[in-house]
């Protein structure tokens, strides 16, 4: 029988942490725990006002599965079990990532070998991960750039009222490659518009300039933008996926989201079945769930998991990411650990 504990953490930012609808100075953090027979698996999810999830309605969620654990069995595949805890969870994704995540922990365990491994994907050539700079005044971006050296990508918050400004400002501290995310807070003709300057200032692509679901605009960014474009808010769920298909040039899966490693890994073929670039990211994850992303480097073009290198607190364990290049722990399952 799989047992349940549900941890609550209150997790610091180094630096408060601003997007184009937002900033924060610290986070929640629930890491599930689900133990079988000395084995740990780990997952986890965090409130999120923009998605509608609290602190008590994601534990709520978590409890629900309590009674179905008990007909789990960590030697078969966790994919077998997902849509029933899709069903039994009313579609509450963030809490069925922490789920999934920590059932793939568990069966990869049983196997004695790392997750990738056991999916037998080579890490050998994983991509590196860019290092995000919050929205801020341009002498704090600055600064963040300078304590933080080394990183092969800048992630650039976006959606202020001088928002090209704020790239060459950052431009002449560093060549570094800048991704810049707008986080829909631009309009159809300042997409384009600041496209064709940005691709100027070395920045690679832009990400989610649009509402979500501004499809008809984010039609004519494809056509005319100079950057490429790739989705975020636009792509949350398996059946976003066609959607993206010639309207953004990539999608960014947030496992957190969509549900877990195993749409995600579904994700992730669509895509390249659509010739749609594939990035993952983060959204305030500890060590816990950026050793879960660690797992599908191989699968990536681009990746942002950097959120624990951002906490002053973190509480977890796991992967390390040093100026872009995941570290891996020795040991089964996903590596995460609290």
């Amino acid at each position: 029988m799989i047992k349940l504990n549900i941890h609550h953490y209150e997790v610091h930012f180094i630096n408060p942490f601003g997007i184009s609808r937002e900033r924060r100075t610290k986070t929640d953090v629930l890491i599930v725990e689900l133990s079988h027979k000395g084995m740990k698996g780990f997952g986890e999810c965090c409130p999120n006002k923009y998605y509608g999830h609290t602190r008590e309605s994601l534990e709520l969620a978590i409890k629900k599965v309590e009674f179905f654990l008990e007909f789990i069995v960590p030697a078969i595949s966790p994919d077998s079990y997902w849509p029933e805890l899709l069903e039994c969870l009313e579609g509450n994704y963030f809490a069925l990532n922490a789920l999934d995540i920590a059932l793939w922990d568990l069966w990869a365990q049983n196997q004695g070998k790392p997750l990738y491994k056991c999916w037998n994907l080579n890490i050998k050539n994983n991509v590196a991960s860019n290092f995000t700079i919050g929205i801020d005044t341009v002498e704090t971006m600055v600064k963040k750039i300078k304590s933080n050296s080394g990183w092969p990508f800048y992630k650039i918050k976006l959606g202020t009222a001088d928002d090209v400004g704020i790239i060459k400002a950052l431009r002449k501290e560093t060549d570094t490659v800048f991704r810049v995310d707008a986080n829909c807070a631009w309009s159809v003709d300042e997409t384009i518009l600041n496209s064709e300057e940005l691709k100027n200032l070395g920045v690679e692509f832009i990400e989610q300039p649009l509402s979500p679901n501004n499809w008809n605009g984010m039609r004519e960014v494809f056509k005319h933008s100079a950057l490429p474009v790739i989705a975020d808010e636009s792509c949350i769920v398996e059946e976003d996926v066609s959607r993206c298909v010639n309207i953004f040039h990539g999608i960014n899966i947030k496992m957190m989201k969509c549900g877990g490693f195993t749409p995600a890994r579904r994700m992730i073929e669509n895509a390249r079945a659509n010739n749609l670039k594939v990035m993952m990211g983060c959204m305030s994850e500890t060590s816990i769930g950026i050793s879960a992303i660690a797992q599908l480097l191989p699968c990536l073009d681009f990746v942002d998991m950097d959120s624990s290198n951002l906490m002053a607190d973190n509480p977890a364990t796991g992967v390390v990411i040093k100026k872009g290049i995941c570290h891996y722990p020795n040991a089964p399952g996903c590596g995460g650990s609290r």
